[in-house]
């Protein structure tokens, strides 16, 4: 498959590592340019590209950089694209330590149906809630006892039957995690964020979520500070 991933940070990078592993064509872009990812193209073998390259690269297209950039990325990044070609989404808001106030997301809209409208493109919510470090490592063989599970929200049965597929392929049992709107349910604060559990256990944790954003995950008159300072 060709997979196109705009942001070459923690989760993009672990994940151009990993797909390439698994055989998928990789075109990765970030910020600053192609010529910025000379390195992480000979260890992998990815292809580094513009976002708009990596936005037109192939049947799925990752966007994973933070919340705050998602308005500086082109407005017409996605025209053209063919309707069918799947956008996943992995960001996470971080008022406190990183985005500062994004009013909607305050106010209750879900992350990635944010993202969504920003982009103009229907997505779908994954690999948010993991450690990127536990994303490279922890992956098993679906035959194998004690698998972590992911969840994979979105409004399109064939676009997450497509992300769920790729889940199980870096070693992960998914779990359909209901419609974007439903995707609140894996933001941080959630009892499935960053916990590493299994089908069963996120099935659970994403039942026992509340919707109300707890006051560490809010913005404050300071923010942002960073993460070792949150404000």
């Amino acid at each position: 498959m060709k997979i196109g991933i705009i942001g070459a940070g923690n989760i993009g990078g672990t994940l151009a590592r990993r797909f390439r592993e698994l055989g998928h064509e990789v075109f990765i872009a970030n910020s600053r340019g192609p010529h910025t990812l000379t390195g992480l193209e000979n260890e992998t073998g990815a292809v580094a590209v513009t976002a708009r390259e990596a936005a037109r690269a192939g049947e799925v297209v990752v966007v994973t950089i933070p919340e705050s950039k998602i308005p500086d990325l082109p407005a017409d990044l996605f025209a053209g694209v063919a309707d069918d070609t799947v956008v996943v989404d992995t960001g996470n808001y971080y008022p406190r330590q990183r985005d500062g106030r994004i009013g909607p997301i305050e106010e209750g809209v879900p992350e990635s149906q944010w993202v969504s409208d920003r982009l103009g493109r229907p997505v779908v919510k994954a690999f948010n809630n993991i450690y990127a470090d536990h994303l490279l490592k922890r992956g098993k063989p679906a035959t194998a006892e004690g698998r972590i599970a992911l969840p994979v929200a979105g409004d399109d049965a064939n676009a997450k039957a497509k992300v769920l597929k790729l889940v199980d392929e870096l070693g992960f049992d998914g779990v359909d995690a209901g419609t974007l709107a439903d995707s609140w349910r894996q933001q941080p604060g959630s009892p499935v964020y960053t916990t590493d559990r299994d089908l069963e256990g996120v099935q659970r944790a994403l039942l026992a979520a509340v919707r109300e954003r707890q006051p560490e995950w809010r913005a404050t008159d300071a923010s942002p500070g960073d993460f070792d300072t949150p404000r």
